[in-house]
């Protein structure tokens, strides 16, 4: 796709983020760790990545604000537009060496998310998106799945981890939904997720306690691949309470209505 100036340079940033990250999974096993609590880890490479972007971002629009998940946020001069950045989704499994992490960028215009970049650079898929132009990844148009019985229809979540307080509403989701679908899938990294429902790869995705930075691209991957994307409880809104539903247009509805107890 013909992307506008500032989706080209989402995917430079994303590029030269990735670039790096696969140099540093390949000496995984190398990488100097710190903790920053239960099953939440951050590497060299993750704020490294987060560097390389913020300094092409912020080079490329000086004036915008940011928002990222290993920096301080920063009030931009033009106050209806900034950046909601992940460095590096799915850090867990990047620590352990499974290749199923991304760079997630995300451009906010007056409380819209208007394009978005996932960047899986293990695999080197690069999905992307910008408002009315559509979902793609490596040129090649994406639409979500068409499936429309739930007993055929793969789901995907997240498991929450180390006593997060989201673990008991999630079991209950599971033990509802399992019973009626084809699969529930928990591979870790959320930007993927809803990078896989835009693909059509997963019919679905649910979960409860993320954060602006674990959501922003893949918001409009999936609205632009023909999806929707709501808030897990009516009347929410999905990037300050981090807590979405996304499907295909027929699979919305009754796995809302599920994951509701309707």
């Amino acid at each position: 796709m013909q992307g506008s100036a500032n989706l080209n340079l989402m995917m430079k940033a994303a590029r030269k983020a990735g670039r790096s990250l696969v140099k540093d999974f390949r000496e995984v096993e190398n990488l100097q760790v710190s903790s920053k609590g239960p099953g939440d880890f951050v590497s060299r490479a993750d704020t490294a990545a987060e560097a390389i972007i913020r300094e092409e971002l912020m080079g490329g629009r000086p004036t915008y604000g940011w928002v990222g998940e290993e920096s301080d946020a920063v009030e931009g001069a033009d106050p209806t537009r900034r950046w909601i950045v992940d460095p590096l989704d799915g850090t867990t499994n990047f620590l352990h060496g499974l290749p199923h992490w991304a760079v997630s960028i995300g451009l906010e215009h007056k409380g819209e998310i208007v394009a978005g970049v996932v960047f899986d650079a293990a695999k080197d898929e690069m999905f992307v998106a910008e408002k009315g132009q559509g979902a793609w990844m490596n040129q090649q148009r994406l639409r979500v799945s068409g499936r429309t019985k739930m007993i055929e229809c793969i789901f995907a979540t997240g498991v929450p981890f180390g006593g997060r307080g989201t673990l008991p509403a999630t079991l209950q989701d599971l033990g509802r939904l399992m019973p009626a679908c084809a699969g529930v899938r928990r591979w870790g990294a959320a930007a993927l997720d809803l990078a896989y429902v835009a693909a059509g790869r997963y019919d679905g995705y649910w979960e409860r306690g993320l954060h602006a930075w674990d959501i922003a691209a893949g918001i409009i991957l999936v609205r632009e691949a023909g999806g929707i994307v709501g808030p897990v409880r009516e009347g929410d809104d999905v990037l300050e309470k981090g807590a979405l539903i996304a499907a295909n247009a027929e699979m919305f509805k009754p796995l809302a209505s599920v994951l509701r107890g309707e």
